[in-house]
């Protein structure tokens, strides 16, 4: 007879815990973390010893409407939060990642743009030396 193995998938939810609120994090972050930009996005970034936190922002330079910077975040959320399984995997044991996507474009780009877009700026996180 042949056991079956499942594998369990991670939830594809973005927990409470796992998002960056903290004012100090987030002041440490962009005063002592490395950046790159992949458009639509400049991805901020800081390996920590707690598990992966992330914050979303987007200008009101370019976005004048509440409504607007709320839609290009909760894009980039939904993006992040259906592949990031990419990123946690990769990261060792006991080693954790603060990152912040700014959405830097000066137009609201479709899902499936920010979808790509959000695919390899963590492929790319994911291959840095921590």
């Amino acid at each position: 007879m042949v056991e079956l193995f499942y594998f369990q998938p991670m939830p594809l939810t973005l927990k409470k815990k796992e998002r960056l609120k903290s004012r100090k994090a987030i002041d440490a972050l962009f005063q002592s973390g490395s950046s790159f930009s992949m458009f639509p996005f400049r991805v901020v970034y800081l390996f920590t010893t707690t598990g992966v936190q992330v914050g979303v922002g987007a200008s009101k330079k370019n976005f004048k409407k509440a409504v607007d910077r709320n839609r290009v975040k909760r894009l980039t959320r939904e993006a992040y939060r259906l592949q990031k399984e990419v990123l946690i995997h990769t990261l060792s044991e006991g080693k954790g990642l603060s990152i912040f996507f700014l959405y830097t474009a000066k137009e609201i780009i479709t899902y499936q743009e920010v979808q790509a877009a959000m695919g390899k700026a963590l492929t790319k996180l994911s291959t840095l030396k921590q």
